[in-house]
């Protein structure tokens, strides 16, 4: 009798190296830059793993984000509550022409006018923060201290949100970002999220002011429940990768002293150093998730409609056809400008210049407030966020 055909493997996890991804993601981007994986319900879909083919299939509108057609590749609470249409107003979970709709009152608000004027806003909240830890001495938990309150203040400030409810907010996008998380601990920060947007949302309809979700009323454009989801989408999307890249990116840095030392000699280099930290840290471990709509031939493999496709930007960023010894931090590194940690195409991260600036000003920042910044434990006692979909440091214990 004829052996059985051996499934797919699932989508590689392990880390050798905890600042790369998954060895095994070299492999396969070596071999097919599009591969079967086998998903955790049983299907079997494609993993693309290479530069060129990750920004093709983002640009092609023949593979759909929506949710109820999308599944994801690592087993969490999401897998047991597939199928489900997206909430109103979480567009990035949505194709055109909702998406487009729902996207288009936002870009009025993300102006670079209002960037630049929020660039005084992170030096004021990230020079406060530095005072504080300077006051309370080494060591200090630099997730805790500096890397968490940056984009929660940042993001209570644009969308009006009172700081003091930030815990309320910070504690649901962890549990929703979790595979940890069971279905209904992930209902129910849903459900208190909504609570607390639309409650908001009332507020600001009856005292507005200059922040986005005042904005937002004033324009009209969307109902009350797509007001409220928008707010989540901005709430969470705001808060968990800039905060990641903070204390992951001072991480990398102190593990890689000579390109410290190459920062802090020159500090112009805090742009070509952002964009190099988030090619080569690539945050969102597991990427971006699509499904075909139709058949597709992609890199001379046949997608069919249907078929579950996840983009892996850890690989694509790491790829040697895009990026010369793709495995090195190099803060010098111009190419590094065309990474793809916030996407590509239509669904683009929106808030991406913000999150830029976190990097740059609080970055430039701390070092140059603590010259002699430094890991307060040894790298092996660094708890890692490895399960959670935004990838970092639990904490990060330094002394200077």
């Amino acid at each position: 009798m004829a052996d059985a055909p051996t499934a797919p493997p699932p989508h590689p996890t392990h880390r050798s190296d905890l600042l790369s991804p998954p060895d095994e993601l070299r492999r396969l981007r070596d071999e097919s830059p599009v591969s079967e994986i086998t998903y955790p319900d049983g299907t079997s879909g494609w993993l693309v793993t290479s530069y060129a083919a990750a920004r093709a299939v983002l640009a092609d509108r023949r593979f759909s984000v929506r949710n109820e057609l999308r599944q994801f590749p690592v087993r969490s609470a999401e897998t047991e509550l597939k199928g489900q249409p997206a909430a109103p107003g979480w567009f990035i979970a949505m194709d055109p022409p909702d998406h487009t709709r729902l996207r288009r009152p936002l870009i009025a608000q993300f102006t670079m006018s209002r960037m630049r004027a929020l660039s005084s806003k992170i030096e004021e909240i990230t020079a406060g923060l530095l005072d504080e830890m300077a006051e309370h001495g080494p060591p200090v938990d630099l997730v805790e201290a500096f890397a968490k309150p940056i984009p929660s203040l940042m993001i209570c400030e644009m969308l009006g949100v009172p700081y003091s409810e930030r815990e309320q907010f910070q504690q649901n996008t962890e549990t929703m970002t979790s595979f940890t998380s069971k279905p209904e601990e992930l209902v129910a920060a849903y459900q208190e999220y909504y609570s607390f947007m639309d409650r908001l949302k009332d507020r600001k309809r009856a005292d507005p002011a200059d922040d986005i979700l005042s904005g937002l009323i004033a324009a009209d454009e969307l109902s009350d429940a797509e007001l409220i989801g928008v707010g989540l989408l901005l709430l969470s999307a705001g808060y968990e990768p800039p905060a990641n890249m903070l204390s992951l990116g001072t991480y990398a840095l102190l593990r890689h002293p000579a390109q410290l030392a190459a920062l802090r000699g020159e500090p112009s280099l805090i742009d070509t150093a952002v964009e190099e930290l988030l090619r080569y840290l690539s945050v969102l471990q597991y990427g971006v998730i699509r499904a075909a709509l139709e058949d597709v031939e992609l890199e001379g493999r046949l997608i069919r409609a249907g078929d579950p496709v996840t983009i892996s930007l850890p690989a694509a960023n790491r790829d040697p056809e895009r990026f010369e010894d793709p495995d090195t931090l190099d803060v010098t590194r111009r190419s590094a400008t065309v990474q793809m940690a916030f996407g590509h195409g239509i669904h683009q991260c929106l808030g991406q210049q913000l999150a830029r600036r976190q990097l740059r000003i609080g970055l430039s920042m701390l070092l140059d407030r603590f010259p002699g910044l430094r890991l307060a434990v040894p790298v092996e006692e660094i708890p890692m966020r490895d399960d959670m979909r935004v990838y970092g440091v639990r904490e990060l214990p330094v002394a200077w």
